[in-house]
């Protein structure tokens, strides 16, 4: 996929009005989990994105602290200025994107990697036990 179908999809997915609102919402989206993610799971899902939306996702070193899924969703609406239902929108019709991109496999990589709550935004359900 180019990176151009990527945006395409995106805006598509995500009933953008332009090209443009479906790229600045890709690079945060992008860029917001790249400083989640670190090591050989990081680089491998940036191999699997066209090469300038995985320069935006290793742009930027990976941050030390652990957010959950909402606390990612949050800290992304912080960053943008959007709402935070707007925000999990977006972090929602970027991730399924990314998560067609990869497969199932590095997927569930990625996923063992991040605290609870990610999996949803990837367009999966997150199965936990019963107490």
């Amino acid at each position: 996929m180019t990176y151009e179908q990527l945006l395409a999809r995106v805006r598509y997915d995500g009933a953008y009005p332009t090209r443009q609102r479906a790229e600045d919402v890709t690079r945060a989206v992008l860029a917001a989990l790249g400083r989640r993610l670190t090591g050989a799971v990081r680089d491998e899902l940036a191999a699997c994105l066209p090469p300038e939306a995985a320069r935006v996702l290793t742009a930027e070193a990976p941050g030390t602290d652990t957010l959950t899924g909402w606390a990612f969703v949050k800290d992304l609406a912080t960053r943008t200025g959007g709402t935070l239902a707007t925000t999990r929108w977006d972090a929602g019709t970027v991730l399924a994107a990314v998560a067609r991109l990869a497969g199932d496999d590095l997927l569930d990589r990625v996923l063992a990697q991040l605290p609870s709550g990610y999996a949803i935004l990837f367009g999966r359900a997150e199965l936990t036990q019963a107490a």
